[in-house]
């Protein structure tokens, strides 16, 4: 599969998050762009804000290793979250906000990659905790799957 150059894909994205006894659940459909840099595959996408409606850019970085990072807002603006998901493993997090850096941990307990390369499709799931110092804020479920 030559994904040198970026290749257009659709993208359906579905999260559920549990806080505080609640579940939310949102469910995107975007256009896309898949790309490979080296042995890492990206994909890149703008969600569009639920708050206000503004496009917001998101990366999600799959690494050889089996790794996931993902990032959501852009370098310049005034929020920007990074997460690194590696199965069974703690991982500190950087969140931008316009009150400055908040140091966040993820745990993933579940992590599920599967790529096709004829057509070129995938999905990604990705089940996690969100910690916030001690306090757990918050459990997560990921699933974005793509087509070319």
């Amino acid at each position: 599969m030559d994904l040198s150059t970026s290749l257009p894909i659709m993208i359906h994205l579905e999260t559920v998050v549990q806080q505080d006894g609640e579940s939310t659940q949102h469910i995107f459909d975007e256009p896309g762009q898949l790309v490979q840099v080296g042995r890492s595959l990206y994909i890149r996408y703008k969600e569009t804000s639920e708050d206000d409606g503004t496009p917001v850019p998101v990366t999600m970085k799959l690494e050889a290793d089996g790794d996931v990072k993902l990032t959501r807002g852009a370098k310049e603006g005034n929020q920007r979250l990074q997460l690194h998901f590696s199965r069974n493993t703690r991982v500190i997090a950087r969140y931008q906000t316009p009150y400055g850096v908040i140091p966040i941990e993820t745990v993933t307990p579940r992590l599920d990659i599967r790529i096709k390369e004829q057509p070129v499709s995938g999905e990604i799931y990705i089940e996690y905790q969100l910690f916030g110092g001690n306090d757990h804020l918050g459990d997560y479920q990921l699933r974005l799957v793509f087509t070319a």
